[in-house]
């Protein structure tokens, strides 16, 4: 900027020759300099106070805009929110292989409270212990009339009849928080493969529903993905298949007087468990609370089928043949030595009952003899034994998408000796689930290739390692067939369907570890049908029955496990879209005189 002299020299000079005063036009210029000076300061200060009303404005304008928004919504529960985070609630549905829904979700309310919104705090109590017998009256009293609270959940969900009860109440201090909950429409079908869900992190507008067992803690991550697009997680169990197996076996297991039972039905080729039941269940829209004390397998949330741990008793014989047959130390026809009792240092195996000096490997299975499996062990040894039932999967926990599945380790014996051998032979010493039963009976079944069992739905068979030949798993069926046409599992035929199976039943150990129950037992019948084309196992296990129908109670496995199978199977065949093979009878009267 260029500035104006104070004292310019021509007009100074033209001044002095007019007789002018030169210092006049200097204070002149100081005063124009002055004036100028003060409206470029004035000007300024304007532009200043400009934007700084402007950004006052949009200060009052956004604080008024979020006090306006905030007036016009519900109350949150400040406890609940975290920094950056939202509750997803949103979850999959679960559905059975016919796309059938055994999970979904349902909206639902929940209902809390702010009591310094209350008119009449304490007629909001009484009335509200009227629709909820459940809540503790003195607390909800205490809680609403002591002036500390202003938050209180008194329901996590209600139902919609309920809602409407507590809105007919009228205070104002009473909420409702919308949620989705996880619903079971089926009841306590298939409790045990579900497993139940609850809730997670919770606020007033929603709720994180979480798996806590069965395939809804298996699939948890799956089921809430937001990436899955709402798609179901559709199962191997079949819906009517499931109904009628529980159906059946509630009814067996009341019938033999059992403190317990399961089922493990499962495709021989594909591995899938079409149903998995476990008595006594629950109803996962109300799972009741892990026990605290007494023994896990008293609880309704204890599943027989993958975590109970059992002797097996004479189903293992088959496996022990089938083995010898393998190696080519026996065939069909070889003959065994069953003198007994068989001695072993200080122990003794004997027969249900003498069966004679010699049986066929064939009979052996038939009658079912100790003794005889125990000598077919002793060719084998402890070695190649311990190899062939680790091939069959008795040495891990079952691999079935199941939280409870990995609770089921087979009881090894710390000393695998030929005392040993011998006994787990027939059953006992081993310790495994009936689900380890169904994939290693399935693997006879197919033909001998090792089958994985699984809860999701397949659609092409396994073809796992192959454990035996195919002959061999020939001549396993036709023994397990003879023990039903012949044997100890006579009670296990069904008309139309040829089932092949093997009884077993074991002393029941008591729970200290010391030594056997006398009048306890583990009755099982594992079976497969129909034998000429095999297409599924059925194993069948009940806890401490006993028959009562005769004179003396019974409690062998022919006599209870058995009938609750066959019962079943005629049940379910029909189910699993199997065509009875009827062999047509002879017309008495009539006589075939030439073709």
């Amino acid at each position: 900027m260029i500035r104006t002299p104070l004292r310019p020299l021509a007009r100074i000079l033209d001044a002095r020759q007019r007789g002018e005063n030169p210092d006049a036009i200097e204070r002149e210029n100081i005063r124009i300099r002055h004036e100028q000076m003060r409206d470029r300061a004035r000007a300024r200060a304007e532009g200043r106070l400009l934007v700084l009303g402007l950004l006052f404005l949009c200060c009052y304008l956004t604080i008024g805009a979020r006090m306006g928004l905030m007036a016009a919504s519900e109350p949150e529960e400040p406890r609940t929110r975290t920094s950056g985070a939202s509750i997803l609630a949103q979850r999959s549905d679960i559905t059975d292989r016919e796309g059938r829904i055994l999970a979904t979700n349902m909206e639902t309310y929940s209902l809390y409270a702010q009591p310094p919104h209350m008119i009449d705090p304490e007629r909001a109590a009484r009335e509200l212990m009227k629709i909820f017998p459940d809540l503790n009256e003195k607390r909800l009293m205490r809680d609403f009339t002591g002036g500390k609270r202003k938050f209180i959940w008194i329901k996590k969900k209600i139902s919609p009849e309920q809602r409407q009860a507590v809105h007919d109440i009228g205070s104002p201090g009473l909420l409702f928080g919308p949620r989705e909950m996880r619903l079971y429409p089926n009841g306590k079908l298939a409790s045990h493969v579900l497993g139940g869900a609850s809730f997670g992190r919770e606020g007033v507008h929603a709720a994180e529903v979480i798996g806590v067992a069965g395939v809804e803690k298996t699939f948890d991550d799956f089921l809430r993905d937001p990436a899955n697009g709402g798609k179901p997680l559709q199962l191997s169990i079949d819906l009517t298949v499931q109904a009628a197996v529980e159906r059946v076996l509630q009814g067996g297991m009341m019938l033999m007087n059992a403190k317990g039972a399961a089922a493990v039905l499962m495709d021989v080729h594909t591995g899938e468990v079409i149903s998995l039941a476990s008595l006594p269940d629950f109803d996962p829209n109300d799972r009741p609370r892990p026990p605290t004390q007494g023994h896990a397998a008293d609880s309704p949330l204890f599943n027989r089928a993958v975590q109970g741990v059992y002797e097996l008793g004479s189903t293992f014989k088959i496996f022990a043949v089938s083995q010898a047959l393998q190696l080519g130390l026996v065939t069909p026809e070889t003959m065994i030595d069953t003198k007994g009792p068989l001695t072993w240092g200080r122990f003794r195996i004997r027969d249900f009952h003498n069966y004679g000096s010699e049986l066929t490997v064939t009979k052996v299975i038939e009658k079912s003899s100790n003794i005889g499996t125990a000598r077919i062990a002793q060719m084998i040894g402890a070695d190649r034994q311990q190899d062939f039932l680790k091939s069959l999967g008795f040495f891990e926990p079952v691999p079935l998408e199941m939280l409870e599945a990995s609770g089921g380790q087979p009881l090894l014996p710390p000393k695998w000796s030929e005392l040993s051998t011998m006994t787990i032979s027939y059953g006992h010493g081993l310790s495994a689930t009936p689900a380890h039963l169904a994939a290693a009976y399935a693997t006879i079944a197919n033909g001998g290739r090792k089958v994985t069992p699984t809860l999701l739905k397949r659609d092409t068979p396994q073809g796992g390692e192959r454990v035996m030949s195919a002959e061999v798993a020939a001549s396993a069926r036709a023994m397990l067939r003879r023990v039903v046409t012949e044997g100890t599992a006579s009670m296990g035929e069904v008309p139309g369907y040829a089932v092949a199976g093997k009884t077993g039943t074991a002393d029941k150990p008591r729970e200290n570890g010391r030594g056997y129950y006398k009048d306890r037992v583990i009755a099982t019948f594992a079976s497969m049908f129909p034998v000429n084309d095999p297409q599924y196992v059925l194993v069948v296990t009940l806890d401490e029955p006993v028959e009562t129908s005769g004179p003396k109670p019974r409690r062998t496995a022919g006599w209870t496990a058995v009938p609750v199978a066959a019962e079943m199977i005629t049940r379910i065949a029909p189910l699993l879209d199997l065509r009875p093979q009827i062999e047509p009878e002879t017309l008495a009267g009539i006589t075939l005189a030439s073709e």
